[in-house]
Formats: C-alpha cells, structure tokens, sequence
C-alpha cells in the first residue's frame, strides 16, 4: 500500500460487503403455501385449470372435426382442410386427454393431503399434552 507523507502505511480503501437477500427472495410454491393454510378450497378452486384444458380441447377437437368435414366438401382450398383439420383434430385430442388425466391426479393428491392433515392432528394431540 501507498505511504502517506508522514510515513504512515494508508490503508486500502474499504470494500463494502455485499450482502444477499436470499432468504427474502425465494418463490414460494403453491405447494408450500397449501401446507400452512388450512383453509378449505371450493371444487372450482382446485378443479379449474383441468378443467379449462379439457374445455379448449374439446373446442379444437371440434373445429378440427368441422375443418375436416370441409375438406370432404368443399373443392377450393382443399389440401389445406386436409392438412390443418387433422393437425387441430391431434392437438385438442391431446388437451382434452390430459385434462382428463389430470382430473385423477388432483383427486389422489387431495386424499394424500387429508390423510397428512389427519396425522399431523392426532401427533400434536398426542406428542403436545
């Protein structure tokens, strides 16, 4: 380091330390949130996203079905009806399908969540005496 006039060593400048705020910037997940909050959801609050998914799938699924039907109809633009009438006929099978799926899934882990509940009371009834 630089000596000052008077022969003194200086000192080198302070760095500052960073600090991190981590700990308040961690994403809690709905998963999480759901574990301390014991409030009952309602059917459309737990069932509304399979079931928006299943609704945009059979909504596809439809105007694939009615886009298909037109290639058998109409003779002016026809292999584009071929084309993109199937191609939306697979996705709004493939939405519609995992709505579907989903909609068990959903159900299993409701059951795992009241069972967890119900032990988590009997162990603080039983350990909290």
């Amino acid at each position: 380091p630089p000596k000052s006039p008077d022969g003194s060593e200086k000192s080198p400048p302070s760095k500052e330390l960073i600090t991190s705020d981590t700990g308040s910037t961690l994403c809690i997940s709905s998963r999480s949130e759901s574990v301390w909050t014991s409030a009952s959801r309602s059917k459309w609050d737990i069932y509304h996203k399979p079931i928006i998914v299943v609704s945009v799938g059979v909504a596809i699924f439809l105007f694939g079905t009615v886009i298909t039907s037109l290639s058998c109809f109409l003779i002016k633009n026809k292999k584009v009806y071929k084309m993109s009438g199937p191609a939306f006929l697979s996705l709004g099978l493939m939405l519609l399908v995992c709505g579907l799926v989903w909609i068990p899934i959903i159900r299993k882990k409701q059951k795992q969540r009241q069972k967890s509940q119900f032990l988590q009371s009997l162990k603080s009834f039983f350990f909290n005496r």
